[in-house]
């Protein structure tokens, strides 16, 4: 026999308001209903769960357990039905490292202004779609194409520089902006999940070592320590300002393109207004 989500509750409601007949008070039933349930759920699960004297109704060992677990089940059940109800009154962005860059701040104050019904968030997952196939967001800040994986869709809202994030005691520290050329002969560090640079921009005789983190931290400290660099999107340096680190623009290496993505079969109804708003932070920014 399948155990039903109305068993645990009756079983909650009778440990928590001590007797049989106020826990049926409490489920709105009769006080056999209540005898009734309880006894199918202890034939369900074959062991006795509450101990009744004439003056009190106590939990035995294994029901201490079941009813431990039953709170947890009807708690994440109860976040499931207010996740299903609050589908188009939230709306979660999620992004791997940096968010909108010097947009971010601008994004959700003028959201907030604009679409005061549906509340934002921005919540960071460090992997490939951002949170997004994961089923943590319902849109996706990406700075890398999502065209091979049939589930979802995107828009380009924005361009960034690219970056080369530096020692701030390095050698190239002092200059304004470098060349692809000039970082041949370095180590560079490299997110291969979510990071938007690989080897490939250099040609192959002059292409840098590489080694590989996973998180934006490790390779901020990794940089901070001179043996790495790192290229990365504008945005990074304005979610990341770090001691020990500088940022130069990297003058012959194309813009990266932000892309707001999002399931393709089931778009978030507020998809456009923000594909909307962000690009126009990005064309006026």
């Amino acid at each position: 026999m399948d155990v039903e989500l109305r068993q645990l509750r009756c079983l909650v409601a009778i440990v928590d308001e001590g007797t049989f007949t106020d826990a049926a008070i409490a489920l709105g039933v009769s006080q056999a209903a209540v005898s009734r349930t309880l006894a199918s759920l202890e034939r369900a699960l074959g062991v006795r769960l509450l101990r009744r004297t004439s003056r009190e109704v106590a939990p035995t060992p294994a029901g201490l357990r079941v009813v431990a677990h039953a709170r947890r089940v009807l708690g994440e059940v109860a976040d499931l039905v207010q996740e299903a109800r609050s589908g188009h009154t939230r709306l979660r962005i999620g992004y791997a490292w940096s968010a909108l860059g010097r947009h971010t701040s601008a994004f959700q104050r003028r959201w907030a202004k604009a679409q005061p019904e549906t509340d934002l968030r921005l919540v960071r997952v460090n992997s490939a779609t951002a949170g997004l196939a994961e089923g943590a967001c319902e849109l996706a800040v990406v700075r890398r194409p999502l065209e091979e994986d049939r589930r979802f869709d995107s828009a380009i809202v924005g361009l960034e520089r690219r970056l080369c994030a530096l020692a701030a005691d390095d050698a190239l520290a002092g200059r304004r902006s470098v060349r692809l050329a000039d970082l041949g002969g370095r180590t560079l560090l490299i997110d291969r999940r979510t990071g938007t640079t690989t080897a490939e921009l250099w040609p192959p005789d002059a292409r840098p070592a590489t080694e590989e983190t996973s998180d934006v931290d490790d390779w901020l400290t990794v940089i901070s320590g001179g043996r790495c660099i790192g290229l990365t999107a504008e945005s990074t340096a304005h979610q990341y300002p770090r001691p020990g680190i500088v940022y130069r623009p990297v003058r012959d290496a194309e813009p990266i393109a932000v892309r707001l993505a999002w399931w393709r079969d089931d778009p978030h109804p507020a998809t456009q207004a923000a594909i909307e708003l962000l690009t126009a932070l990005y064309r006026n920014g």
